[in-house]
């Protein structure tokens, strides 16, 4: 089984859609996508995941399911020292590297700065979320691996965002979604990749092949947007602090 976890366009959030940008780059993915059998595909309830299927969507002549647990992650913590809330994968690194839990596959939900928000509910709702989905498509959780109940070639696409596809991600590979939040970027329209290995008969895990392929915007000519990135040195004050 194949599952393709697809970020959203360049995002205009104050509209929940896309900017021109995040539309050409939509374009050029759903053109990749018109060339890559799937067998289901997922979307978020937001408005920029959804835009963003739409235009593969609209070429395959499919629909797309919409599951509430492909939301963005979006959930607030609050900041200890200043009070203000915060997201869970927006946090300076002189602060977050300083909580060792954070690092641990199943303990970093116990962290004291988790506490502040509805993180563990939050986790633990797409955990289940994903989990369901792949029972119904013959992988059902067993610990840390896959029963391969009905073990198949199918390949599932998912419309989503760069913060829950961390936690998907962390429950799929076994690791806190912090490694990913703090450590990966995904740009818009990327397209992450994994697979399952069924070495033993009836067992499976899942190994990711690819992580945030844009390959479809270098074709086409299309940089790839700076959304998910911070400012590669401080004193570069035209990108994002």
């Amino acid at each position: 089984m194949k599952l393709l976890l697809i970020r959203h366009g360049d995002p205009d959030y104050e509209h929940d859609s896309l900017t021109e940008k995040g539309w050409r780059e939509a374009a050029l993915l759903s053109e990749r996508m018109a060339r890559t059998p799937v067998d289901a595909f997922y979307v978020s309830p937001l408005g920029r995941a959804k835009d963003t299927a739409s235009l593969t969507l609209r070429k395959l002549h499919r629909r797309a399911e919409i599951k509430d647990w492909l939301q963005e992650f979006t959930y607030h913590l609050t900041n200890p020292v200043t009070g203000e809330k915060e997201l869970p994968w927006d946090r300076m690194p002189a602060e977050w590297t300083r909580m060792p839990l954070l690092y641990e596959k199943d303990a970093f939900l116990d962290a004291p700065l988790l506490a502040t928000g509805p993180i563990r509910e939050k986790y633990t709702e797409v955990c289940r979320g994903l989990d369901a989905l792949l029972a119904e498509h013959g992988y059902e959780r067993d610990g840390n691996l896959y029963r391969a109940v009905r073990p198949n070639r199918e390949t599932v696409a998912f419309f989503c965002h760069f913060g829950v596809s961390c936690v998907l991600l962390s429950h799929l590979l076994g690791c806190s979604p912090y490694i990913f939040w703090q450590g990966s970027v995904a740009a818009p329209t990327s397209v992450t990749t994994l697979c399952t290995e069924e070495r033993q008969q009836g067992i499976a895990i899942f190994r990711m092949s690819s992580f945030g392929d844009i390959s479809h915007l270098y074709a086409g000519n299309e940089e790839p947007s700076f959304a998910a990135r911070f400012c590669e040195t401080y004193d570069c004050l035209e990108e994002r602090h």
